[in-house]
C-alpha cells in the first residue's frame, strides 16, 4: 500500500494519493489533474475513486475533470446538495474497498455539513491514516464560518456545535498511532492558526490541540473556535459553488490563458476589452517599471490566495505580465482559485514593452535607512501597515495606522490623497500590492518601504509595541 502526501505550498493545501494491488484514489485534488493521472500510469494502476472531504471553498477542486478522464466515482460524505455532476453520496461508517485496502467515510459535520474523514485501514485492516479534510488541522480544527456566506440558516454557532460533536464522537475514539492527514497548513485561512507540519499522529493532536483537549465544555469550544475569526475572502463562496455545481476544464482555460500578444496588440486589446492586467514579477523589479495601470501580485508568494482576496469578480477579464516561461505557471494557479478568464500574456515580458517604447509607471520605493531618516526629520509622518490584523496586533511601529491588505476597499477609506505615506507590510510582497492597486485608483502619494516590518524592526530605529502572542493569524 502506498499512501503519498501531494502538497502545494502556494494554497497551503494537501492532496492524497493512495495505492493498493493496482488500485488508486485521490483525495482532494487540485484543478490541474494530469499529474494525478501520469502517477497511476506511471505505477501501472487505475484510478477507482476520488474522494472530497468536503465543497471547498478556498480552490476548485480537480474532481470534475478527473472523473471525466479516468471514469473514477467521485465520493462526498452526506449530503442534500444537488451537484453538477454525477456523484457518490456515502453514508455515515460506508467502506470503500480499494485493492486489498479499505477506506471508511466518518462523516464529521462542523466546518460544513458534508465534511467527512476518510479512515484508511491496511490491507491486514489495521487503522493507519486518516485523511482530516478541514475538520481537523495539525494544530487546529477547520472553521465554521464559511457555510453560511452560502446557506444562511448555517450559523457559525450551530456549526461549531456540530463539530465540537464530530471531534468527540468520531476522531477521538480512534487510535493514538494513526496518522493524520489534513487538508491544510500554516497559510490557509480555512484556520485561525495552524502548525506548518503537515501531517502528525493523532495521540500528539490529542495531547497538544487545544480542540481536543477532553476537559474542554461545548460552551468553552464554542467560545474558543470563534474567537479571532475574521470575514474570509471574497472568493470563497463562489469557489464553493464551482465545486458544487462545475466549471470549464482546465485544459480549455489553458488554452485561452495561453496566448501571447505584442505590446501594442496587449495595449490595444486591454483597453478594448477592460481586462485587469495583473504583473506577476518580483516587486522590486515592478517597481522600477511597470505597465500603468497594472496591479502588482507576485507569482512567488501566496498568489492565487491574493489574487482570490483582491479581485472581486472570478469573471474578471485578465491580462498577464510574467517573467518569461512561466505564463502558464501564472494561468494554472489562477485556474485553481477559479479566475478562469485569462485572456492572454505580454510575449516576451516587460521587456518587449520597454522595447516598444510604451509608457512606463514606476513606484517610489525607499530603504529602511531612509525610512528612519525621514521619520527623524518629521515624528509625525503617515505610516500605513498593511499587514493583517493579527499581525499588527501582535506587533508594529507606535504610530502606524493598520490598513489591511486583505480588505483594501475598506482600508482606502482611511487615506488622504493629498497626504504622503509611508506603506509596508512584513516583507514587501503586500505593500507592493497594496500601492499599485492604489496606485491604478489614484491614489500616487504613496511610498513603499522596502524590507517591510522586518527589515524596520532589524534596523532598531523605531518605536515598536511590545511582542503580544495571537491566537489567530487570521
Amino acid at each position: 500500500m502506498k499512501v503519498e502526501q501531494i502538497y502545494t505550498g502556494c494554497l497551503a493545501q494537501g492532496a492524497y494519493y493512495i495505492e493498493s494491488q493496482g488500485e488508486a484514489a485521490i483525495i482532494d485534488p487540485l484543478r490541474e489533474v494530469q499529474p494525478y493521472i501520469d502517477m497511476a500510469e506511471k505505477r501501472g494502476a487505475k484510478i477507482k475513486f476520488i474522494f472530497e472531504t468536503h465543497f471547498h471553498a478556498d480552490f476548485v477542486s480537480g474532481h470534475v475533470d478527473l472523473a471525466k478522464k479516468t471514469g473514477a466515482s467521485i465520493v462526498y460524505g452526506p449530503t442534500s446538495m444537488k451537484t453538477g455532476f454525477d456523484c457518490v453520496v456515502g453514508e455515515d461508517g460506508q467502506e470503500f474497498n480499494l485493492g486489498m485496502a479499505t477506506i471508511k467515510l466518518l462523516h464529521t459535520p462542523g466546518h460544513t455539513m458534508e465534511s467527512s474523514c476518510f479512515l484508511l485501514k491496511d490491507e491486514k485492516g489495521k487503522e493507519t491514516a486518516l485523511f482530516s479534510g478541514d475538520t481537523l488541522f495539525i494544530g487546529d480544527v477547520g472553521r465554521p464560518d464559511l457555510a453560511q456566506h452560502v446557506i444562511a440558516e448555517l450559523t457559525q454557532e450551530k456549526l461549531a456545535e456540530h463539530l465540537y460533536y464530530s471531534l468527540k464522537n468520531k476522531i477521538m475514539p480512534l487510535h493514538d498511532d494513526i496518522i493524520v492527514y489534513p487538508a491544510h497548513g500554516a497559510g490557509s485561512a480555512c484556520g485561525k492558526n495552524m502548525s506548518k507540519e503537515t501531517q502528525d499522529t493523532l495521540g500528539h493532536q490529542k495531547a497538544t490541540n487545544y480542540a481536543l483537549q477532553t476537559n474542554l465544555t461545548k460552551s468553552e469550544f464554542i467560545k474558543e473556535l470563534l474567537n479571532g475569526l475574521m470575514p474570509p475572502p471574497g472568493y470563497f463562496p463562489k469557489n464553493v459553488l464551482m465545486n458544487i455545481n462545475g466549471y470549464d476544464n482546465f485544459d480549455a482555460v489553458i488554452e485561452r490563458g495561453a496566448k501571447g500578444f505584442s505590446a501594442e496588440a496587449f495595449e490595444i486589446l486591454a483597453n478594448e476589452s477592460q481586462a485587469l492586467i495583473i504583473d506577476t514579477r518580483r516587486a522590486q523589479d515592478f517597481a522600477k517599471g511597470f505597465i500603468p495601470n497594472s496591479i502588482n501580485i507576485g507569482i512567488d508568494g501566496s498568489f492565487a490566495v491574493w489574487v482570490g482576496t483582491l479581485v472581486a469578480d472570478l469573471n474578471q477579464k485578465i491580462l498577464l505580465v510574467t517573467e518569461t516561461g512561466r505564463e502558464e505557471e501564472v494561468i494554472t494557479r489562477l485556474a485553481r482559485v477559479g479566475y478562469d478568464y485569462c485572456i492572454g500574456f505580454l510575449e516576451g515580458g516587460f521587456e518587449t514593452w520597454l522595447k516598444a517604447e510604451r509608457e512606463v509607471d514606476t513606484i517610489n520605493t525607499i530603504t529602511v535607512n531612509e525610512f528612519a531618516t525621514a521619520e527623524l526629520k518629521d515624528s509625525n509622518i503617515n505610516i500605513l501597515d498593511v499587514r493583517k490584523k493579527s499581525e499588527y496586533d501582535s506587533e508594529h511601529i507606535t504610530n502606524a495606522i493598520n490598513a489591511p491588505l486583505d480588505y483594501i476597499n475598506e482600508s482606502m477609506q482611511r487615506i488622504d490623497k493629498n497626504k504622503t505615506y509611508f506603506v509596508h507590510c512584513a516583507a514587501g510582497y503586500r505593500s507592493m500590492a497594496f500601492v499599485s492597486i492604489l496606485r491604478a485608483r489614484g491614489y500616487n502619494n504613496l511610498i513603499d518601504v522596502d524590507g517591510g516590518f522586518k527589515a524596520i524592526k532589524e534596523s532598531g530605529e523605531f518605536r515598536i509595541t511590545e511582542f503580544v502572542c495571537q491566537k489567530t493569524m487570521l
